[in-house]
Order: C-alpha cells, then sequence, then structure tokens
C-alpha cells in the first residue's frame, strides 16, 4: 500500500516530510524555543504567585518544575513526528480514527486561536503604547467603543500586529524557522540588557532582594500556605505549555534526528522559561526601588520612560518577542488541525488565516483583565483538557502500537486506522472524556468565582487537572482496548 496523494484526507501541508527535506537541527530547536518563551506571559508568571505569597525563589522553582515535567511528554510527543515526518493531526489519526481526530485536533485548534488572540492583544498594546510615547499622547483621553470595551485607536493597533502575523503565516514554515532563528539572539540580548539596567538602576541585587523590597512586590499577604498555592501553581506552569506538548510533531517532522529535537528542546525550554522568569522578577524588584511601586507589566513599565529611543527599540524587541511566540506556539497547530477537516479543500495557509479570524472574535482583551483568572482558570482549565488528549497519544503509541504505524494507512478510509470504516475509535473519543470528566465539577466552581458549588473533593482533584486527565485517560483508553481490542 503506498499514501493516495488523490485521496481526500491528504493534502501536502499533512503528507510525511520526507527524510531529505528534514532539516532542522538542535540549535533550531533551542532557537525555536527561545523564540516562543520570551514573551509578556512568561515575563509575568511569577506574578500571581507572588502576590498569593510564595517568596521570589518559590516562584521560580515552581515556574522551572513545571516546565521540567511538561518537557518529558513533550519529547514523547515528538518522537513519532521525527520518526515518521508526520503533524500532529495526522498522528491523532493513528488513536482516534481518520475522522475522529478531529475532535482532539479541534480541542487544541480553540485553545490556540485563544492564546492567538491574547498575544496579538499584547502585541497591538506594545504598538500602541509605543504611539503614546512617541505621539504625546495621553492613554487615558482614548475612549471605549461601546460593546468593544477599547479605542478605536487600540483596535487599530491590534489589527496591524495581526496582520503582520497573518502576513508571515501566509508565507509558510521556512519563514516561521527563519524568524525564530533570528530572534532567539535578539531576544537573548535584550532580556539581558534588562536585566543589567534593572541591577544598575536600583544600586545591585542586594537592594533588589532585599525584605522590604520583596514584601512590596508580594503586596499584604494573609494566612499563606506554600503548599495550598504551590500545586495550583505547578499544574498551570505545566498546563501553560500543554499546547506544544501535543503538537510538537509539526516541528520536529523536520527534525533530522531524535537526539536533534530532544536535545534542542531540553537547552531551550526550562532554561529560557527560568531564565525570562527571573528576569520578570528582579526587573519588578527593582521597580519598587526606582520608582516606589511593584510594575509587572512591561508595557507599563516602559510608559515610565521618555527617551523615544530606549521606549522604541524596548517596544520593538516586545514586538518580536511576541510575534516569535505567536506565529509558531498558536498558529502551527490550529491551521495544520484546521487542514485536517477537510485536507482536500483546506491548506495550511487557508487553516492560519481562520484562526486569525477566530482570534478576532473572541476579544482577547476581556481574557487579559483579570490576571488571576488568567493563570488559574484559563491555564489549569485548558491544561485538564489537553492532559486527556495527551494521555490517549501516548498510551496507543508507546504502549499499544510499540512506536510502529503504517504511514501510508494514516490518509486512507481503507486501512487499520478507519476502525472498521467509520473513521472513529470510539475507544479513544470515550477515554478523552472521561479523563477529563473528574475535572469539569472543579473547573465550573473556579470559572464561576465560586457562585456554583461543588464537594470538595472535586476542588481539590482540580489542583491537579493535568495529572488527573492524563493518567485517567490513558488508564482507560488501555482498559478499553484490553476489554475491546480494534480490529485490524
Amino acid at each position: 500500500m503506498s499514501i493516495d496523494i488523490n485521496s481526500q484526507y491528504y493534502n501536502e501541508d499533512l503528507a510525511p516530510v520526507p527524510a531529505e527535506k528534514r532539516t532542522w537541527n538542535l540549535w533550531n530547536f533551542a532557537a525555536l524555543w527561545v523564540g516562543m518563551s520570551v514573551c509578556i506571559p512568561t515575563y509575568m508568571l511569577a506574578a500571581s504567585m507572588m502576590k498569593q505569597g510564595m517568596t521570589w525563589w518559590q516562584a521560580l522553582l515552581t515556574i522551572t518544575l513545571g516546565n521540567v515535567i511538561i518537557l518529558i511528554p513533550m519529547m514523547l510527543n515528538a518522537h513519532a513526528g521525527t520518526k515518521y515526518g508526520i503533524p500532529f493531526p495526522v498522528l491523532l489519526r493513528s488513536s482516534f480514527g481518520i475522522l475522529g481526530s478531529n475532535v482532539p485536533a479541534l480541542m487544541r485548534a480553540l485553545v490556540a486561536c485563544g492564546w492567538f488572540g491574547i498575544q496579538t492583544w499584547i502585541g497591538g498594546s506594545a504598538i500602541f503604547s509605543l504611539l503614546c510615547v512617541l505621539m504625546g499622547w495621553d492613554p487615558k483621553t482614548f475612549t471605549p467603543i461601546s460593546g468593544l470595551g477599547i479605542s478605536g485607536t487600540q483596535f487599530l493597533c491590534f489589527m496591524l500586529f495581526w496582520a503582520i502575523n497573518i502576513a508571515i503565516i501566509v508565507r509558510g514554515l521556512d519563514s516561521i524557522k527563519w524568524l525564530e532563528n533570528w530572534a532567539a539572539p535578539f531576544l537573548i540580548i535584550m532580556g539581558l540588557g534588562l536585566l543589567a539596567w534593572a541591577v544598575s538602576a536600583a544600586g545591585g541585587f542586594d537592594k533588589i532582594f532585599a525584605a522590604s523590597t520583596v514584601a512590596k512586590v508580594r503586596g499584604n499577604v494573609k494566612d499563606f500556605s506554600f503548599w495550598s498555592i504551590f500545586f495550583p501553581s505547578l499544574t498551570a506552569m505545566v498546563g501553560f505549555w500543554a499546547t506544544l506538548a501535543l503538537n510538537i510533531p509539526d516541528f520536529t517532522r523536520h527534525a533530522r534526528s531524535q537526539r536533534d529535537q530532544m536535545l534542542g528542546q531540553a537547552i531551550g525550554l526550562p532554561t529560557t522559561m527560568a531564565l525570562f522568569s527571573f528576569i520578570g522578577i528582579t526587573v519588578t524588584a527593582a521597580t519598587v526601588v526606582v520608582f516606589g511601586q511593584a510594575i509587572w507589566d512591561p508595557i507599563a513599565l516602559l510608559g515610565k520612560f521618555k527617551s523615544p529611543v530606549v521606549v522604541g527599540l524596548s517596544m520593538v524587541a516586545l514586538t518580536i518577542a511576541t510575534l516569535s511566540t505567536n506565529i509558531a506556539a498558536n498558529v502551527v497547530s490550529p491551521a495544520n488541525d484546521f487542514a485536517n477537516l477537510r485536507p482536500s479543500k483546506i491548506s495550511f495557509r487557508m487553516g492560519g488565516i481562520i484562526t486569525g479570524v477566530i482570534g478576532i472574535v473572541i476579544m482577547p482583551w476581556r481574557l487579559m483583565s483579570d490576571l488571576g483568572a488568567y493563570i488559574f482558570t484559563w491555564l489549569i482549565g485548558y491544561g485538564a483538557m489537553l492532559g486527556a488528549i495527551g494521555g490517549v497519544m501516548l498510551a496507543d503509541y508507546f504502549l499499544l502500537r510499540r512506536m510502529k504505524l503504517d504511514t501510508d494507512a494514516l490518509y486512507s478510509m481503507e486501512g487499520e486506522y478507519a476502525f472498521g470504516g467509520s473513521g472513529f475509535n470510539w475507544r479513544a473519543i470515550a477515554a478523552l472524556f472521561i479523563g477529563i470528566l473528574p475535572n469539569v465539577p472543579g473547573f465550573l466552581q473556579a470559572a464561576s468565582n465560586g457562585s456554583i458549588k461543588v464537594p470538595n473533593f472535586f476542588n481539590n482533584l482540580y489542583v491537579y487537572a493535568w495529572f488527573v486527565s492524563l493518567f485517567v485517560a490513558g488508564a482507560t483508553y488501555l482498559l478499553l482496548n484490553q476489554i475491546s481490542p480494534a480490529k485490524k
């Protein structure tokens, strides 16, 4: 059997990448993670933890540990992409079925659309802040448009940054590789420059991390319990990259070897996340010394500077950081996922445009209005959902199929992944929703700010949402295959 290129489940964007075209090396993957990790959400990750009582080193340890944990399923899911040259939605076909793959693929895609909108809003805000400094505008004088919640100028800046994102994605994956390779060293230099400014302006690390300074960063915290904050924060940190842990085959299908993708990710992900979270903590503490108040938002911090050169260069750095994160992390996967819906009709580029449109419709500035809800409702909530997808994928690929796939059958309704002609593997679909189910009550209470009450058992379970859904879904999938094995 060979791949039927006329199949409605095939297009060139979803086809296996041939060995001679797999050119990404170790440093390409390290650069990819530097480009994705350096962004405003990473800079601000420690904020909610410290505001709830954690010390700076406890917050940094939690962030680092969360990224080391998520690195494990990241590397495991990456394996199939490198071995077979296939993207995420095509890999899903082996466990969920040719048609069933659309269920988890769309779940991943919609989450990415939310992230795309958030990052695009952040990039647009950077452009708006730069214009305010250069033009001498007072942001407070802009009147929000009724029903929109932001001013017309803010919306135009948002759309400008949106258009830049779409222009790059339309040019294809080679332009994304070029962007990440170029952005990585620039962003590291700018980050270290910001750290140097903070240390110099505040008079050294001893003043930055003095007890009185850190106390102002943390605010008034009463009845602090480290463990009650640590576990939900750790789950949130795992959830931060839970999306990429699933669709990492979209990138590793271009890897020269398993060594390149594994070492590149190990070098790039946890180290960059730790470094830029540390920069965020240090600079924020320095703002207490320099300006008398803790300023977590880097865009708000830049508003304190009057030099157009400093502000301009900083805003360019913020824009590039947001752009490199947004395109790689939030557009590549949904572009492929939407293409998987109808490969013969929807290309990678068309999928990227669909992502962009949804990113506008959700009005992401409303998602960013509450930092606490952003971290603990958004991150943990979708982490629970995506953990279940990961559980099924890992159980199927490593434990059930022993890393052996029939690549040709992944593009045909005549092969084993058609599951009897229906195109759906009911075992995977059932395991997915059973894995999500235990976390639903806790999510409802968290999302409703407590207006929906559920037993404490479910709230305590929800603290470990990603881990629970991963193991429950994976175990359920294996059990169902034991009870009723799929016919090949």
